[in-house]
């Protein structure tokens, strides 16, 4: 028996500030914020594929990277292609992340958004050049 048909419509992330996080990943991956509530924020890409939703937690505690005993563990982490793994992170850098000290793999680089989640920039493929990201026609 075939169960009802379904799809991934977003990723949620939980923050102190759902407006500030949303706004970051907007910017950081050239989307667009679609719903905008004081307690949640969805953006998607341009093509209306799956997208990223910010909740507010009032008592949000960032994650350690990396995790030691003990520590606050992440519950998820966001793996993001980019065309130039050194532009990228520049890219993110001026979007308000900040890069991590402790970089565990070589071709990989880690950052911590706004609210302090891990995400990971590696070179791989990416669509076509979004409005506001890196390499974008201005």
């Amino acid at each position: 028996m075939a169960g009802p048909r379904m799809r991934i419509a977003a990723s949620v992330l939980g923050a102190p500030d759902p407006q500030a996080l949303g706004a970051f990943y907007a910017r950081l991956l050239g989307w667009t914020v679609v719903q905008s509530h004081p307690v949640w924020v969805m953006v998607r890409p341009p093509d209306g594929g799956t997208g990223l939703s910010f909740q507010h937690e009032p008592v949000y505690v960032a994650p350690v990277w990396p995790a030691g005993p003990g520590d606050q563990q992440m519950m998820t982490h966001l793996d993001i292609a980019v065309e130039d793994v050194a532009a990228g992170v520049a890219w993110a850098v001026a979007a308000g992340a900040t890069l991590a000290s402790y970089q565990p793999q070589e071709h990989v680089r880690v950052l911590l958004d706004p609210a302090g989640h891990p995400f990971c920039l590696f070179e791989g493929a990416v669509g076509p050049p979004q409005e506001n990201a890196p390499g974008a026609a201005q």
